[in-house]
């Protein structure tokens, strides 16, 4: 069901009946907000999953898992992270929060957390822990004062990962090295295992992970030798699915990211507030003139007294919101006049909320880019898109995609972008499987690409496979080799088209083999890119 109780301070949309994701906005958290403190573009991001599956929570687990929290409680966790809530979109199965710095998402399982800028990600994680345990009751290990172990629910699993850093030096916390950042995770968890993927002298990416069912690090070992971080340079042959662990039991799991710098500066402007209020102003103009048109044709038939008390102004605004995202764009219910505020005088007016930034206009960016178009609503009927367009520029959106067939699931994308030229950096995240969508994934890449036109990017896709206990309850070994088989064609096919980008070169192409996942990570160059080698900034050698 969906939550319909409006947090304090928080002004709800109007579009909270049952089956459709509910926007809650924070106007509090927006007051002097500004995008020129997020310089660091690349983003921390953290999965912990504290069970399998929605469906394999622990008996002891309130009934919607981590989704019973209160957001109050999350935005408290989140003030040690150094970052601010702007808006929530709730639905059956995920909350999907917008943040100052990023994107936080909470299923009753898991809690995946992403924040960019001079963020403490890693500072709210053993508040994380202690949530799960004592608001959602996962099963813990109980405080203990005298060793100075807090309380904390053992996950499942944790994912913790991040390209290199273009401002390191900037950097506070945990977070002002690598070996730091492992350090942190170490003391918390035992048995993590860190990588470097990619060129030490070239676009990289970090990695740490669990095994399954995690064990939390004895408080007591200040001569714990600490996690050595794996080199992972060249490309590892691709083998056969073998000592992995059993599969999660909820399916495919499968996550793409994707990381571009050196934005094309012309496409880049439509993140610009100035850009975006010259496009919602001309849209709106457009809007006025067919209004007095068709209020021109037939005024004979329109009533005098409807006529009085709704505006064209209000009709304008209206009609804005029903030629782009409905849902999207319920947004504008709570700054526009639904009761003929506005005089016949003020029908020019150009709505203030077009002009600022906010909600609005990043909905306008949002339906004007093409990003809302990657998982369109004439596919996902009830997909939610939540955007936020930033002084002076600045993009930040989350959106929410309902299962349109199949098995009850919500999947979510995730964008941000930092415009300015001197650190050009945008990133798109979604778990939505690549079956649902009836497209490749190369294509899925490709569109996204197209939007921003990136000097260069890297490409992150984790996916669940066939885990050896699942091949070996297959009747006969006929039937294990059939399924080992058909995913090695199936990865075989997807690798061949993800070679070929339009208007990129593959660069690099590593394959991992992770326990219970398969990691690829490829690295792209647009083949008419004069821009120089990589700006590195964090330095691994």
């Amino acid at each position: 069901m969906v939550n319909t109780e409006i947090p304090q301070h928080y002004t709800a949309s109007p579009s909270s009946f049952s089956g459709t994701p509910l926007l809650t906005i924070n106007h509090d958290a927006t007051i002097d907000l500004d995008s020129s403190t997020a310089f660091e573009g690349p983003e921390k991001l953290l999965e912990v999953w504290f069970s399998a599956s929605p469906r394999s929570l622990p008996a002891s687990t309130a009934p919607e898992g981590l989704k019973n929290v209160p957001s109050q409680i999350w935005k408290d966790m989140l003030n040690l992270v150094n970052c601010k809530v702007l808006s929530v979109v709730e639905s059956e199965h995920v909350d999907a929060y917008l943040l100052s710095e990023s994107s936080m998402f909470v299923f009753p399982h898991k809690l995946i957390l992403k924040t960019c800028g001079t963020t403490t990600l890693l500072s709210g994680l053993p508040r994380i822990l202690e949530i799960a345990a004592v608001v959602s009751g996962f099963p813990h290990l109980v405080a203990n004062p005298i060793s100075g172990r807090a309380t904390a629910a053992t996950p499942y699993r944790v994912f913790y990962s991040r390209k290199n850093f273009l401002f390191p030096d900037r950097q506070r916390g945990p977070h002002r090295s690598w070996r730091d950042e492992v350090k942190t995770l170490d003391r918390l968890f035992l048995g993590g295992s860190a990588y470097m993927i990619g060129k030490m002298n070239g676009e990289h990416w970090y990695l740490y992970l669990t095994e399954p069912n995690t064990i939390l690090t004895p408080p007591a070992t200040p001569e714990r030798t600490g996690t050595e971080t794996k080199l992972l340079q060249l490309p590892c042959p691709e083998e056969a699915t073998n000592g992995i662990n059993d599969r999660l039991d909820d399916g495919q799991d499968e996550t793409l990211e994707l990381l571009m710098t050196d934005l094309d500066e012309e496409s880049s402007k439509q993140f610009y507030l100035d850009h975006a209020s010259a496009v919602a102003e001309g849209q709106y103009y457009q809007q006025a003139a067919k209004a007095r048109e068709d209020a021109h044709q037939h005024l004979g038939e329109i009533n005098n007294h409807h006529l009085s008390s709704m505006s064209i102004h209000d009709k304008v605004f209206k009609e804005m919101k029903r030629n782009t995202n409905p849902d999207a764009l319920d947004i504008f219910s709570n700054t526009s006049s639904e009761n003929g505020e506005y005089s016949s005088d003020e029908e020019d007016m150009f709505p203030s909320e077009l002009t600022t930034e906010g909600h609005a206009l990043g909905t306008v960016v949002s339906e004007s880019s093409g990003l809302a178009n990657v998982y369109p609503t004439s596919k996902y009927p009830d997909a939610r898109i939540d955007a936020y367009l930033f002084t002076p520029c600045g993009f930040s959106a989350n959106g929410v995609i309902p299962a349109p067939t199949g098995p009850k699931a919500t999947n979510y994308f995730t964008v941000h972008v930092t415009p300015e030229p001197h650190c050009s950096y945008a990133s798109f995240e979604t778990n939505v499987p690549s079956h649902q969508t009836g497209r490749e994934t190369a294509e899925v890449i490709e569109q996204v690409v197209s939007i921003f036109k990136p000097g260069r990017f890297s490409v992150t896709l984790f996916e669940t496979k066939p885990s050896l206990a699942h091949i070996m309850s297959c009747n006969g070994d006929n039937e294990g080799d059939a399924i080992r088989l058909g995913h090695m064609k199936a990865a075989a096919k997807k690798s061949v088209r993800m070679e070929n980008i339009r208007g990129y070169r593959r660069v690099d192409r590593i394959v991992h083999d992770l326990d219970g996942y398969e990691l690829v990570f490829r690295y792209y160059e647009r083949f008419d890119w004069e821009g120089g080698a990589p700006r590195l900034g964090e330095v691994v050698f």
